[in-house]
């Protein structure tokens, strides 16, 4: 009998491992519906689909290890850095997926309506929020749609050596702004993101790149919280807002 490890576990869905296959619960079918078109759709490796009975949807695991973990130093490579960077170079040059992302109009309410919970909940200090809502202001600008990844976190990118073997977790794909997966792979691990443009291989505004760091940490901090995550913890979201500051 093969033991049963929980990856993840909160209200809104659950992810299991047993021997080498994952097992996502998720309440919403349309994120799944999501998850398994984007990947159909997506030129770099991602999980094998196993089968799909919802609210089930059984894939494979990925040979490696993931690239690094928020809170912790990365034990991966400049060079898997940067392949890690040719696979997001990979994703935003195809073609873009037919269902729509988050808009401009959405992120900008989101951002004032996350930083408005943060404030009259007393979480973080009012300067500390007014300083990194300025930086953010930057990411809110127009944009040229990409096949984003939408949740590219460093542990959703899987390397064996300087190789990249998969990505995980698409269910937040659709069309976006490029720059936020980049910052969304690179938040809390600034010391990479180098390693990551020279493997993206195109000219990158680092202001924006930067400002999208503020803006997903404010943005996440209540979500985390009601979750029962810690975006206090170590090198977390709030760490990464005071470096911005």
């Amino acid at each position: 009998m093969e033991e049963v490890r929980v990856v993840v576990a909160h209200q809104e869905r659950a992810t299991l491992r047993v021997g080498e296959v994952f097992l996502k619960v998720d309440a919403d079918q349309a994120r799944t519906d999501v998850e398994v078109a984007a990947m159909a759709l997506a030129p770099v490796p991602t999980p094998e689909i196993l089968w799909c009975t919802p609210p089930v949807l059984a894939l494979a695991a990925l040979p490696g290890t993931a690239l690094g973990r928020l809170g912790e130093p990365s034990p991966s490579s400049p060079a898997a850095w940067a392949a890690a960077g040719a696979a997001v170079r990979a994703l935003h040059d195809a073609p873009l997926p037919p269902w729509p992302g988050r808009s401009l109009d959405e992120k900008a309410a989101s951002l004032d309506r996350e930083c408005a919970w943060i404030l009259a909940n007393d979480v973080l200090p009012a300067e500390l929020v007014t300083r990194n809502r300025a930086v953010a202001d930057a990411a809110l600008r127009a944009w040229t749609p990409v096949f984003m990844h939408g949740d590219l976190q460093v542990a959703h990118v899987f390397v064996d050596g300087d190789r990249v073997t998969g990505v995980l977790d698409w269910s937040e794909a659709g069309q976006g702004d490029g720059l936020y997966d980049l910052a969304s792979l690179t938040l809390g691990h600034r010391e990479h993101l180098d390693d990551v443009m020279a493997g993206y291989g195109r000219d990158v505004d680092v202001d924006v790149v930067r400002a999208w760091w503020s803006l997903r940490s404010l943005t996440a901090i209540r979500w985390l919280v009601e979750h029962g995550f810690d975006p206090s913890a170590p090198g977390c979201e709030i760490d990464v807002l005071r470096s911005q500051a």
